[in-house]
């Protein structure tokens, strides 16, 4: 069912106040197919009468349902390989040996969604680099979704999702079978620390970071909030630590501190030096 114009701007408002992620004209097929599935859960019948029942209370929890639909973003295993051919044959490589007299490494993924691509990095540190079992590892993953992040924490996948990227052999090793679905084995889980984080809203503190993992959100902002995003992970981000970006997104007019790491689509980025 079509939502109407009216209706397609209050719903990009509210999306917007609360999350900063701005739906322009021609996102009414997202606004539709995200959604159509809490019409049917809530049997309102069409997306006005979703609406209607919004303003009619406004801090209901049908409006953070529709947030909450609206901001949970595609993903899946090992998403775009070359981000994780770079990570594992360069970049963390690198960080090891320049880390190796202290023996800690700490890692953010500021955009976990239902938590494939902070677990794919984990599965990548431990199958890659078993020299990082006696280091310290500092692994935090967020999500604005707290939906996601229950999933995140709980790790368990359809077998549709683990078709999606996970190779067999990496199933077998890190996955343990739950009726028809996967779980992440409790080892894994507990590497990573989930946590809220509204990226348009005031961060928590955060140590300073050899990794930043922000990959396909960006593009979901306008340029001034892209500005302040990476205005700040500019301050949490080591001198010498890897920002990677999604293929699609760049810090180019946006913050001249970053430059462009040659790497084959992997979307990687480092400050200036000097």
């Amino acid at each position: 069912m079509a939502i109407n114009p009216t209706d397609f701007d209050f719903i990009s408002k509210i999306v917007r106040e609360q999350s900063a992620i701005v739906l322009e004209k021609g996102k009414e097929y997202l606004v539709e197919s995200r959604l159509m599935p809490l019409v049917h859960q809530e049997k309102l019948e069409s997306l006005e009468n979703l609406v209607k029942q919004i303003k009619m209370k406004p801090r209901g929890t049908l409006k953070d349902a529709v947030i909450e639909a609206m901001t949970t973003n595609e993903t899946s295993f090992y998403r775009d390989i070359h981000p994780f051919e770079t990570l594992k044959n360069a970049i963390l490589p690198e960080l090891i040996e320049k880390r190796k007299t202290q023996k800690e490494l700490s890692i953010w993924c500021g955009a976990s969604s239902s938590g494939q691509e902070p677990y794919s990095l984990i599965m990548l540190l431990k199958n890659s680099f078993p020299q990082l079992n006696i280091w310290k590892t500092n692994f935090s993953a967020s999500d604005i979704s707290n939906q996601m992040l229950n999933r995140c924490k709980s790790g368990i996948y359809s077998q549709l999702e683990i078709n999606r990227g996970l190779p067999a052999p990496l199933m077998v090793k890190y996955f343990e079978r739950i009726g028809t679905e996967w779980q992440v084995k409790e080892e894994l889980r507990k590497m990573i620390q989930f946590r809220i984080i509204n990226l348009s809203e005031a961060w928590p503190m955060m140590a300073p970071l050899d990794l930043i993992m922000m990959r396909n959100v960006l593009i979901y902002f306008d340029v001034e909030m892209k500005k302040n995003i990476l205005g700040r992970i500019r301050k949490l981000l080591k001198p010498d630590g890897y920002l990677f970006l999604g293929a699609a997104e760049t810090t180019l007019n946006l913050d001249e501190n970053f430059e462009r790491m040659p790497f084959k689509q992997s979307g990687c980025y480092r400050l200036k030096q000097g």
